[in-house]
Formats: C-alpha cells, sequence, structure tokens
C-alpha cells in the first residue's frame, strides 16, 4: 500500500506550497508520519515528522522555523505547509511512516523552486 503524495508545483522563491498525503486509517492511527524528501543527485531524507499524539514534532534543521507539519485524524491525513520556499527545497517530497517502511514509498510529488 503505497502512500501518494500532493500538492507539489513550480513556485517562486519565498512562495509557500501545501502538501497533503492521505493514508489508511490503519497505517495513520498506528504510526508517527512523516515527510520525506529526495534532491536531484542527493539521497532521500527526513523532513518532518510528527508523532500519533498530533503534538510532537520533530523538523530538519534547514526546514525549521519554515515549514510545518500537521495530522487530521478524522481525515486519516498528513500535511506539510511549507513557506519562505528556497531554490534549494526543489525535491521530491514523499510521506511515509516514520521510521519509513518500503512498503509505503509513492511516487512523491514533485517541488519546484525557481525564479
Amino acid at each position: 500500500v503505497q502512500l501518494q503524495a500532493s500538492g507539489g508545483g513550480l513556485v517562486q522563491p519565498g512562495g509557500s506550497l501545501r502538501l497533503s498525503c492521505t493514508a489508511s486509517a490503519h497505517i495513520f492511527q498506528r504510526n508517527n508520519m512523516g515527510w520525506y524528501r529526495q534532491a536531484p543527485g542527493k539521497q532521500r531524507e527526513l523532513v518532518a515528522s510528527i508523532w500519533k499524539d498530533g503534538v510532537n514534532t520533530y523538523y530538519a534543521g534547514d526546514v525549521r522555523y519554515r515549514f510545518t507539519i500537521s495530522r487530521d485524524s478524522a481525515k486519516n491525513s498528513v500535511s506539510l505547509q511549507m513557506n519562505s520556499l528556497k531554490p534549494e527545497d526543489t525535491a521530491v517530497y514523499y510521506c511515509n511512516v516514520q521510521p519509513p517502511l518500503e512498503p509505503y514509498w509513492g511516487q512523491g510529488t514533485l517541488v519546484t523552486v525557481s525564479s
């Protein structure tokens, strides 16, 4: 069962995007959730994660204070609000449980930050 991320696109530096990902209730309710990204020529990395309680979060250093992760238990969804985007944020963004499980990797959604 792959988790599908959506909401990517082309945005100018300084702009914003909101990514979303919906999982089955079985997956969502039992797991911490994470957003990951893979930039061209680089390894996939964890960007942000949120615990099952919906309160505790983690952010990678370069996105802290710019990105906000949230989860909606009623919709079994996790979102990533990305503000003040920079060209170095350009990547394919994925959602998965945290720690990630191989079967859940979807195709991701491409975020391109460029003027």
